[in-house]
């Protein structure tokens, strides 16, 4: 397959050129970008004190869940890591139910929408970021695919309408009490200034670090580090993670950075990719051993899976 044998290539040519990686901003990289995980998981902790304010959260188990969320992510596809997160949250806040926790993501989703806006203007009109009618050229299966098959997309998104419309007829009966609990998890948005304060301010702040992270990544890697050069990461970042169909977004992203910066940043592009990957995976595993005394991230998910069968039953 072309798509495998450039993906190979790539990672061929990031391992026959480690030797020239700069280790000291790629490690100081890795640093930043731990700082941003830690920010985001506050002001995910902000926004579950919200929704339970009579439980006392700890933030420790909180931050453990996150970080093992984002971990699996990295290696797993359609973002595997958020069963893990859910069940790792639910487990922390004591009295908690699936959908409450679950709706809080939503609370995190709603900065990344409105700064990944700004950041794809500005991507898209420096010249170098694919247009979207460029996406069906571009060497990652996943995005070309949809690009080159509107009919087949607008096909998803019915049946994915669809498949939401028929789960709310079967369970009719339910349905006030989900969205109660939904509610619940949303309660931080009805108070615009705190929700200002305690949760986009400190995800801006978890941003800043994530930019000069990949600021040295680009230096780390010889592309140039610059404000411009930063914008159009998260602008590959951005449109990655809109298409979850490979862990972190990999093909999208590598195809993206190597349209933007050229065939000479095929290394980078693969290298950027392993060290997050390699990071967050670490991060992730020692917080679900040293936090939640898990031995695997296997067991995390089977007992996941134990979990919400259990609150299935228990809810019937």
């Amino acid at each position: 397959m072309p798509l495998a044998a450039a993906f190979f290539d790539a990672v061929g040519k990031f391992f026959s050129n480690i030797a020239s990686v700069s280790w000291g901003p790629l490690l100081l990289g890795m640093l930043l970008f731990g700082c941003d995980l830690t920010l985001r998981s506050r002001a995910y902790f902000h926004a579950l004190r919200a929704a339970y304010p009579d439980v006392r959260i700890s933030w420790r188990r909180v931050w453990g869940a996150y970080v093992a969320g984002t971990g699996v992510n990295s290696v797993l596809p359609a973002r595997g890591g958020d069963v893990v997160k859910l069940f790792l949250t639910h487990g922390s806040v004591e009295g908690s139910t699936y959908p409450a926790v679950g709706a809080t993501f939503l609370v995190e989703v709603i900065f990344n929408s409105t700064i990944a806006i700004p950041v794809l203007i500005f991507a898209f009109t420096q010249g170098v970021f694919p247009k979207p009618p460029d996406f069906s050229k571009l060497k990652a299966f996943d995005l070309a695919f949809l690009a080159s098959h509107p009919r087949f997309l607008l096909f998803l998104l019915t049946a994915f309408a669809f498949l939401i419309l028929l789960a709310f007829a079967l369970l009719s009966r339910r349905v006030k009490l989900f969205w109660a609990r939904v509610r619940q998890g949303l309660t931080i948005l009805r108070d615009r200034r705190r929700y200002f304060r305690e949760v986009w301010l400190v995800q801006f702040a978890g941003w800043l670090f994530r930019g000069a992270a990949f600021w040295l990544l680009l230096d780390a890697f010889h592309i140039g580090g610059s404000v411009r050069n930063t914008l159009l990461v998260f602008g590959a970042t951005a449109v990655a993670s809109i298409v979850p169909f490979t862990p972190g977004g990999a093909g999208v992203q590598q195809a993206f950075l190597v349209t933007i910066f050229g065939s000479g940043a095929v290394a980078y592009s693969v290298g950027q990719q392993i060290a997050l990957a390699a990071f967050s995976l670490a991060l992730g595993f020692f917080s679900i051993v040293v936090i939640f005394k898990f031995r695997s991230f296997k067991e995390v998910i089977h007992a996941g899976r134990q979990s919400r069968a259990a609150a299935a039953e228990a809810a019937r």
